[in-house]
């Protein structure tokens, strides 16, 4: 390949990279702008327009944003807290057990990864119905709370921890589970903290298996609170849609901030390209 021709892959992928990342902060900038100016500066742009918190005011009042967020902090947690659970587990025996069947197993838990989600709704609506957990946030954590990613994400990391520890382990006296507990999860801390993100952000951001099975303020995560006031108060100005819009993803965008660094290392660490 030629000198020539290697500036102009440069600049090809390079000019790429900006329009994708034009296209991408665009709609984002027009939001923060929106929300932090009055109504009148919606449609126009000057470089001292004043600013103003107002819109976020009238946006957490004009609807229960707080129960909304209660009920995303609860679900969010409740799925973290069963797929680091059952994954951990899992993981841990496709890991380190030889048992029979254990590739084909692991190759069942692997095709959960092809499966989507949206195929699978007006089954699980029915084992909602059948368990008499319809609109209530255990019955938009059930179908999630195993994790097919999960358990893959975890079981390159802890094939890559040396049997040797195991052994030194269960010298000391160590049960399998006190070895899982005392060795292998924490060296694993920076996947958890990875797969932690991943989960957190898609079901703080799942819409339509909420919208679905749940029909009331009690129940409703902050994704489907806020299309059911963006549709509802149609009064409202577009400043105000904004401000709730930036409320409910500024948080992951934030927890994104602190933590991106660890987030690109644990999935280097555990062989994922």
């Amino acid at each position: 390949m030629t000198r020539t021709s290697e500036t102009f892959d440069r600049v090809l992928n390079t000019g790429a990279a900006w329009a994708l990342a034009l296209i991408w902060v665009l709609p984002l900038a027009y939001a923060v702008w929106t929300a932090f100016h009055p109504a009148a500066y919606e449609a126009r742009f000057e470089l001292f327009a004043p600013l103003t918190l107002e819109n976020f005011s009238k946006a957490w009042d004009a609807a229960p944003f707080a129960r909304y967020f209660l009920n995303t902090f609860i679900l969010v947690t409740m799925i973290l807290a069963g797929q680091f659970f059952l994954c951990t587990l899992a993981a841990f025996a496709f890991a380190r057990f030889e048992f029979p069947g254990r590739n084909i197993l692991f190759a069942l838990v692997l095709l959960q990864l092809l499966v989507m989600p949206d195929i699978l709704m007006v089954e699980n609506y029915k084992t909602m119905r059948l368990l008499n957990l319809v609109d209530t946030i255990p019955a938009i954590a059930l179908p999630y709370i195993a994790s097919g990613f999960g358990i893959f994400l975890l079981r390159q990391t802890f094939m890559t921890i040396p049997k040797e520890l195991d052994e030194a382990a269960r010298i000391e006296g160590a049960s399998f589970l006190g070895v899982l507990w005392k060795v292998y999860i924490p060296l694993a801390k920076p996947t958890y903290l990875a797969y932690g993100l991943v989960s957190v952000s898609h079901h703080w951001n799942n819409f339509l298996w909420p919208l679905i099975v749940t029909n009331s303020v009690e129940t409703r995560p902050v994704t489907v609170g806020l299309s059911i006031f963006s549709a509802i108060d149609s009064g409202i100005e577009w400043s105000v849609i904004n401000a709730a819009t930036l409320m409910t993803s500024g948080p992951l965008l934030i927890a994104f901030l602190l933590f991106q660094r660890q987030f690109v290392q644990s999935f280097m660490r555990a062989g994922i390209k």
